[in-house]
Parts: C-alpha cells; structure tokens; sequence
C-alpha cells in the first residue's frame, strides 16, 4: 500500500505529491507549522488525508511544547488549531480532525503533560488506521455498484494519496477488481494541477490496473461513445442534502453522465458529511494561485494581464448523484433522511 503519509520519531512523513509522477520524494515535517506548510502547499492532499495529517500536526505541536502546565498547554492548543484550520478551508475532514483532536485534549485535562502528549499521539494514529479501514469498507460497499466489464470515469485524484491509503472512490475501483471485475480506468487529467494524470493514474498504473488519461474536455465524447459504464469520484465536503463539493471540473462531468444515462457515484466517507451545511451554498469554496491556471510546468501559457479564475472546486447538485458511497453502506436520495441515518449508525 502507498504510504500517504506516516507518524515516525523524527515526524510527520509525507510523499511529496508535487513531485509525482516523476519523482517519488519523501519529505519529513519536524514540526506542526511544517504540517501547515505541506496541507497548504498540497504536499499532502485530499479530504481525508489533510484530516489526518492536520491530526498529526496538531499531536506533533503538542509533542513538542514547551508548556510548564496544562492550562498553558491549552492555550498552545488553540494557536495550533487555528493554524491548521486555516489551511484548506473546503475539506470538511480538517475540521472534523481538529475537533476530535480537541475533544480528546479536553477529556484529558486532569493527566500530566507527558499523559497528554502521548494520547494525543495515539488518537491521531487511531485516527490514521481508522481512515484505512474506512477506506476498505467503503470499497466493499462501492464495488457491488461498479460494472462487471468496461470502463469508469473517475476525476481528479480520489485514492490512496488523497487518504491515509487505499481510496475513496480509488478504493472503489480496487475493490471491484480484487472482486474479479474486469475494469478500465478513464482519468480526467483534472485542470490545473493535473491530480488525474499525475497522481491517479501514476497509482492506479503501480497497482496494475489499466488506465486511460483523458484530458478533462473528452469525457463527454468518451460517454457519447459509450465506453463510460460509471463515474465515480471523491467529495470534500457533502451538505446534508446531498449536494457535493468536488475539485473543479466534477459538476460538468455529473451533468454530462445524466445526459448520458450513466450513474455518477460518489465515495466518501462520513467525516466528509456536513449537516450544518444545508446544501451546497453553504459550502465555502478555496480560491487558489492564478498561477496554477497561468502556468504550466514553470511556463507561461497565457498573455500577461489577462483575468483569471481558480476555485478549487465546485459543487454537484444532489440531483445528478445516483448514490453516496460510505463506510458505513450506500445512500440514495432522499439524502437529507439517508445519510443522517447512516450517521446515527455511526454514533
């Protein structure tokens, strides 16, 4: 299994994701600002590895203090947190992980600092094994709905690099084809940090599934066509109606597959659901670097002075999902009722 990220001694262990597919760099963060640094910069990407990683951070901060009591301690808590929240506003599982981390942090209060210190280390490691099993479990669900033959459409990167391992939506597709399911894959190339045709296919080729990239304007034809038997992606953050915050690019891919007749199946898990977000206007939207549209690979594509636009992401109406793919099983709509029902199984 890729190692996503990884506690050690020294720190937090990252593969550099900006590097691949070319290079496969390990970098180790020593502290928790560095962790900021690596969610910030997308070292480290995708919902639910940046819950976890900001996990990681914030025991590694703690780990480190220099705090002569608790109450100290606490207030170094707070500065931490907020540093991490401030990293990528969208992924939902940032925020779920820093409330975990501070629920745990609260119920230890009467333990000395070195107490404190290693349970926060082993609840963000609980919490990097969970994703896992998670991850695994979601596949089991998901692989019932893929097709016993042919090709699935899948954007950005939902994998086992957007996880503590295995996938999302990558892990989907895994589980489908350790099921005996003869799948190919089509990648989005996913504009403009090209997670498909970097990170997607770079790990779905090292697992030997068969891969296609397609530049993010031919999934349409590639429906028309019919060598699209499914769609299946990854989610940021899911309102409590349903609607899906996705990288940019998952809207038109979800009106194109209903114009089609195709399912559009998303993966994720439940940390990844927002009940206090109604639907999908409530959703805050990352506004990136014009630079990641401007500049390919260190080159300039574009005149100077032109206007540009990058969000992250965009958001799928509830209305062009067939189903949400969990851990804990598979909702349909009406997903206001489902998928608060599968988070009361979770409780």
């Amino acid at each position: 299994m890729i190692h996503t990220l990884e506690w050690t001694q020294s720190g937090v262990v990252f593969i550099d994701q900006t590097k691949l597919p070319t290079e496969e760099v390990y970098v180790t963060c020593s502290t928790h600002e560095q962790v900021a640094d690596a969610i910030r910069n997308m070292i480290v990407r995708g919902a639910p590895a940046i819950g976890v990683a900001a996990a990681m951070g914030i025991a590694l901060g703690i780990k480190n203090s220099q705090a002569k009591n608790v109450a100290d301690l606490k207030k170094e808590l707070v500065r931490i947190c907020e540093n991490m929240g401030q990293t990528r506003p969208t992924a939902v599982n940032l925020f779920w992980a820093i409330r975990r981390m501070t629920d745990k942090f609260e119920s230890l209060s009467a333990r000395t600092i070195p107490q404190i210190q290693q349970a926060l280390i082993e609840e963000a490691q609980r919490m990097h094994a969970e994703d896992i099993a998670a991850n695994q479990a979601m596949g089991r669900h998901g692989a019932t709905l893929m097709p016993s033959s042919g090709g699935v459409l899948t954007h950005c990167n939902a994998g086992a690099l957007a996880t503590a391992g295995y996938g999302t939506a990558l892990g989907v597709i895994r589980a489908a084809v350790e099921a005996g399911k003869k799948i190919n894959v089509y990648a989005d190339e996913t504009r403009p940090f090209l997670q498909g045709s970097r990170l997607t296919a770079w790990e779905l080729m090292k697992d030997g599934i068969p891969t296609t990239v397609i530049s993010d304007n031919m999934a349409g034809v590639m429906m028309q066509q019919g060598k699209i038997g499914a769609i299946v992606v990854g989610a940021d953050r899911i309102a409590a109606n349903g609607d899906v915050a996705n990288k940019v690019g998952t809207y038109t891919v979800a009106v194109l597959a209903k114009e089609n007749g195709i399912p559009f199946y998303v993966a994720a898990p439940l940390s990844t659901v927002d009940l206090q977000a109604s639907d999908g206007s409530k959703i805050p939207i990352e506004q990136r670097n014009k630079r990641e549209v401007s500049h390919i690979a260190g080159k300039q594509m574009v005149p100077d002075g032109v206007q540009i636009e990058n969000p992250a992401f965009d958001v799928t109406p509830s209305k062009y999902v067939t189903a949400i793919i969990t851990e804990r099983g598979i909702a349909r709509a009406p997903y206001q009722q489902s998928l608060k029902k599968l988070l009361e199984a979770l409780a």
